[in-house]
Parts: C-alpha cells; sequence; structure tokens
C-alpha cells in the first residue's frame, strides 16, 4: 500500500533531499513552502502523515497544524530548527504527533514515519469491527475514531483519542506516564513524559464539563492516570 505524505517547508533543499528519499522507499510526495500552500493542499487532498516546518512564511507551523486539526486527525510531524523543550511542547499542544529537530537524519524521518504509519494502521485495523465503548454520558465510535459526550461531538486529535480509548478500555486501572508513552506512542517514540501530560490537559479541556475538576481522566497522584467510569 503506497503511502502519502505532505512535507512542509520552506527550504527548497531540505524539501527535495527528504522527497528523494521517500520516493525511494515508493511513498508519494507531494510538497508545499509556505504555510498557507500546506493548508491548501491539506484541505484538497488526502495524505497519510504530514511533514510540517515550524518557520513558514505566509503563516507558521503552529498556526497550520492548529486549523488543521479542526478539519482533519490526519499524523502530523513538526520539523523545527529550535531545540527548547518549550517548543517541542507546543508543537504537540497544537495537535502535532510527533516532533524532529533539525539538523536531522532522513533514516530518523523515515523511521518516525513507518513507526506512525503502523500505529495507525494498526489502530484502524482493531476498529474495523465497529466496536462502540459507551459510559456514562461518553460514547467512543472505534470504527468511525468519534467521540461524543452527552451527545455533543467532540473534535480530537489522533493520539488524544487514542489515549482516551486507552484509558476508558481499561477504566479503573491506573497508568504511570511512562508506560501511556510507551503504550500510545510507542517504545521509539524520543519524547518525555511531559507529552503525555499534555496530551491529558488538553483532553481535559475538551471533553470535562470543569477541566479542573474533571469526571472522566482523573489523576491519582505520584502513580499516574486513570479513566473513571459513571457512578452505579
Amino acid at each position: 500500500m503506497t503511502s502519502r505524505v505532505l512535507v512542509v517547508d520552506d527550504e527548497k533543499l531540505i524539501v527535495k533531499g527528504i522527497r528523494f528519499s521517500l520516493e525511494k522507499d515508493d511513498y508519494e510526495v507531494d510538497t508545499a513552502y509556505d504555510g498557507g500552500e500546506a493548508l491548501e493542499k491539506a484541505k484538497k487532498n488526502t495524505y497519510d502523515i504530514i511533514l510540517l516546518d515550524l518557520m513558514l512564511p505566509v503563516m507558521n507551523g503552529m498556526d497550520v497544524c492548529r486549523q488543521i486539526r479542526e478539519f482533519s486527525d490526519v499524523p502530523i510531524i513538526m520539523l523545527t530548527a529550535k531545540g527548547e523543550d518549550m517548543d517541542k511542547i507546543l508543537g504537540l499542544e497544537y495537535g502535532a504527533d510527533d516532533y524532529i529537530t533539525k539538523p536531522f537524519n532522513i533514516l530518523e524521518v523515515k523511521a518516525r514515519i513507518k513507526a506512525i504509519l503502523r500505529r495507525t494502521r494498526v489502530a484502524s485495523k482493531n476498529s474495523a469491527n465497529g466496536n462502540v465503548l459507551v459510559s456514562g454520558d461518553l460514547r467512543i465510535d472505534k470504527d468511525n475514531r468519534r467521540v461524543q459526550v452527552c451527545g455533543k461531538e467532540i473534535n480530537l486529535t489522533g493520539k488524544e483519542f487514542e489515549l482516551l480509548e486507552f484509558l476508558v478500555a481499561n477504566s479503573g486501572k491506573v497508568y504511570g506516564r511512562a508506560k501511556l508513552l510507551q503504550l500510545i506512542w510507542g517504545r521509539d517514540y524520543p519524547g518525555d513524559e511531559r507529552t503525555v501530560d499534555v496530551h491529558v490537559r488538553r483532553l481535559r479541556e475538551k471533553i470535562e464539563p470543569n477541566p479542573s475538576e474533571p469526571r472522566y481522566v482523573q489523576t491519582k497522584w505520584g502513580v499516574g492516570y486513570y479513566y473513571q467510569g459513571p457512578e452505579k
């Protein structure tokens, strides 16, 4: 199965190098050189994954990522020349699935792409049975990757959905951040445990009536996170 990738960077040599390497591995590659062009292509086409530079003309990568998340949960890897942790966390807060800091090795880029695509396909295969998880006012449609709270559709990113689905499926069981990072992001994910904290916070902002007093995703201080089902 050929995977379609959108590569977005204003440095044409970088785009050319990534495209050449991916096409050698039989990926179908589309390109964009500014944020506006990237957003338009993401709206008009279907991609399996997007490589998105942080610093772009017309519209920066953060804004592009945020706007893409309004209509798509396509996996997004942020490319950034900045090494500060805050930039990496911000990339995840805006809905990115992963990040790679420049300068990077193209082999690392391809390894990250393969890992994300593999997890995405496994998730799709597992949801092929049309399973629906219902817990109180929360409804998770695994087949269509949709979430509803009190009948209202909630727009989650791919990783937010996977995290919520996993916690609900294992209701009441506490998982440490390191374990969740391994289970949801994969053993080879290079990010740190704060990635989990960021996603939990954003998940609460979307599904909880009062994020500061969560009903669904709970914290067991000093241990980790768990899903609390409805009271019986």
